[in-house]
């Protein structure tokens, strides 16, 4: 049977960065709390056939990570066919936009269903964290909480959905930066290299569980500005981990810089605009429906910003096609 299934990408506002346990379990070090983005979408279609002496994967430079994710599913389903996976990312591949959230959640749910399995949104969440942590969060839409765990097992690092009835009409614009070309630093591989040399990254552990509580606390007292001054914080807090490892991982460009400081020109004119930025050049601000436009223009006018994206709130994790 052949599924096609369709996740979107989120951006952290909370960040994920580190991991407890790197190995095949891939266990986050801390918590985060993730927004999702309809703009930013990934259509994956698997089928497994018997016909297949291995897994075809389209999805170049990630056949080997698929094939692995995909062994996880055929233990589970008790099976051992081969399957066909392609996958469209409708926006620009592993230059930090959250490509491979949306690409591991949309492969988790199509692969779990054409292998006749039907997972709980929480186990799904715990499945797709194993190719991704990011991922955990895109099964789910709107605001997302993502729990770092305690268990060697990882059966209690998952997201869940969280409720934010009061913010109002969130919106996320973004400034796609030099054309959206893939990053020099994987985000797995930086992260480690934080953790090891960065003599910032243990103030960084005791940080996230402090700006967490107040995000949720932003959330659910509907205080937009309280939630963006915090993600905007806590973004150039891990960036700051980031530059101080040795030798330094530096994703920013100028028209980064330059777009930080349009956001902060915003907010002087009474806009309302936060900016955050993941493992990538890219900045995301997070305004309203009444200010995504004036953002954008601002934005547009950066040098060296290719592309603005304004995008909803998406939803979860869904099929689409079978």
């Amino acid at each position: 049977m052949s599924v096609t299934a369709r996740a979107c990408a989120n951006i952290a506002l909370v960040k994920y960065w580190g991991k407890r346990d790197a190995g095949p379990l891939n266990l986050p070090a801390t918590g985060s709390l993730s927004i999702a983005l309809r703009a930013l979408v990934t259509e994956t279609t698997v089928e497994f056939d018997p016909a297949l002496a291995h897994d075809e994967v389209s999805l170049e430079g990630g056949k080997a990570r698929v094939s692995e994710f995909l062994d996880l599913v055929r233990a589970r389903a008790r099976i051992d066919t081969r399957a066909r996976v392609t996958t469209a990312n409708h926006f620009p591949t592993a230059s930090g936009l959250a490509s491979s959230a949306s690409g591991f959640a949309a492969l988790a749910l199509a692969a779990t269903r054409a292998a006749g399995l039907a997972l709980l949104p929480r186990e799904l969440s715990i499945l797709a964290r194993r190719g991704s942590g990011s991922a955990a969060r895109s099964i789910f839409g709107g605001f997302v909480r993502m729990h770092a765990g305690t268990r060697a097992d990882g059966e209690d690092a998952y997201a869940e959905a969280i409720a934010a009835p009061r913010l109002g009409d969130v919106r996320v614009v973004i400034a796609v930066v030099g054309g959206g070309v893939p990053k020099s630093h994987a985000s797995r591989d930086a992260m480690e290299h934080s953790a090891a040399t960065s003599p910032l990254y243990r103030a960084w552990l005791e940080l996230v569980p402090r700006d967490l509580a107040l995000a949720e606390a932003a959330i659910a007292g509907g205080d937009f500005p309280a939630l963006g001054a915090l993600a905007e914080a806590n973004a150039l807090a891990m960036h700051a981990v980031a530059i101080a490892s040795r030798p330094a991982t530096i994703y920013w460009q100028p028209a980064t810089l330059a777009a930080l400081a349009a956001v902060r020109e915003l907010r002087a004119a009474h806009v309302r605009a936060y900016a955050t930025i993941d493992a990538g050049p890219h900045v995301k601000v997070l305004t309203t429906s009444e200010d995504a436009g004036a953002v954008a223009r601002a934005l547009d006018t950066v040098a060296g910003v290719t592309q603005t994206i304004a995008s909803e709130i998406g939803g979860g994790a869904e099929v689409i096609a079978r």
